[in-house]
């Protein structure tokens, strides 16, 4: 099914969210206590409920946040292209 984008319809109760940021997002999402946290090209690094896709917070970023986050001594970290790297702790839910 190459160039198609519609999910199979045995496959739809497998899609649990779609949260949406204002803009592309092309780094991986990073999972980390129940948090899925990712950066977007609308300059802002995004927090969300990773059974629910709630948006739990964002941060606005000088320029976009292309790369992906990393997870390290309960800390997340992100590069934005405004040259700076950005630490935020690990939220539990």
């Amino acid at each position: 099914m190459r160039g198609t984008h519609e999910i199979p319809p045995d496959c739809a109760e497998l899609q649990l969210f779609a949260q949406l940021t204002g803009s592309y997002v092309n780094g991986s999402p990073v999972v980390a206590n129940g948090v899925v946290y990712a950066g977007s090209d609308d300059n802002s690094v995004y927090a969300l409920n990773a059974r629910t896709g709630a948006k739990l917070w964002s941060y606005a970023t000088g320029k976009p946040v292309q790369s992906s986050p990393a997870v390290a001594n309960g800390m997340i970290y992100v590069g934005s292209e405004d040259g700076k790297i950005y630490a935020f702790g690990l939220k539990q839910v």
